[in-house]
């Protein structure tokens, strides 16, 4: 096995005993990285901060995080595949310190320790599953930026309208805080 695959794997092993029977809470569509940028940015997003990414895809908030914000990102990712595609991106670019994905179910991991935490889930997802979840983990202050769905039970502090990001398609942010 490449140095690589024995890396990623070892990385992505610790939960996969357990994300192998949940369910997905939103199918993979990758977010555009402009969009990525402004929902860190909207997100307050400081160096040395924690952020978690719920549903982390291939990792590009995380890395984006890691790299241009400079903080500790954490990817929450259920796709094995997905994980270790995101581990190897991570490990090419030298952002192990920074930037790590645990490959697991994003409904039994703690939060309590986020400055930020992104999500770009289905509604039914956030309003039944992740909401209940973050009103109980997230300490003061913390910040959670939802991509094109909001989340129901809470008000917003701003939203953010993006008409078009190049591909053909407007997206809205919404910032919220604990």
């Amino acid at each position: 096995m490449r140095k690589l695959g024995w890396l990623a794997a070892l990385s992505c092993a610790s939960l996969w005993a357990q994300s192998a029977a949940g369910d997905k809470l939103a199918p993979y569509y990758p977010t555009p990285a402009t969009i990525v940028e402004k929902m860190l940015q909207l997100g307050g997003l400081k160096a040395g901060e924690k952020m978690f990414d719920l549903g982390s895809g291939d990792g590009r908030i995380v890395i984006m995080a890691a790299q241009k914000f400079h903080a500790e990102a954490i990817g929450i990712e259920l796709d094995k595949d997905l994980c270790t595609q995101s581990v190897g991106r991570i490990q090419k670019l030298a952002l192990d310190k920074n930037a790590h994905i645990v490959n697991g179910d994003l409904l039994k991991q703690n939060y309590s320790s986020a400055d930020l935490v992104t999500v770009y889930l289905l509604p039914d997802s956030i309003d039944n599953k992740v909401q209940p979840l973050l009103d109980k983990q997230l300490k003061k202050g913390a910040r959670v930026v939802a991509h094109d769905f909001e989340f129901k039970n809470w008000t917003p502090e701003k939203v953010e309208n993006i008409a078009d990001d190049g591909e053909g398609r407007s997206h809205t942010l919404y910032l919220y805080r604990k």
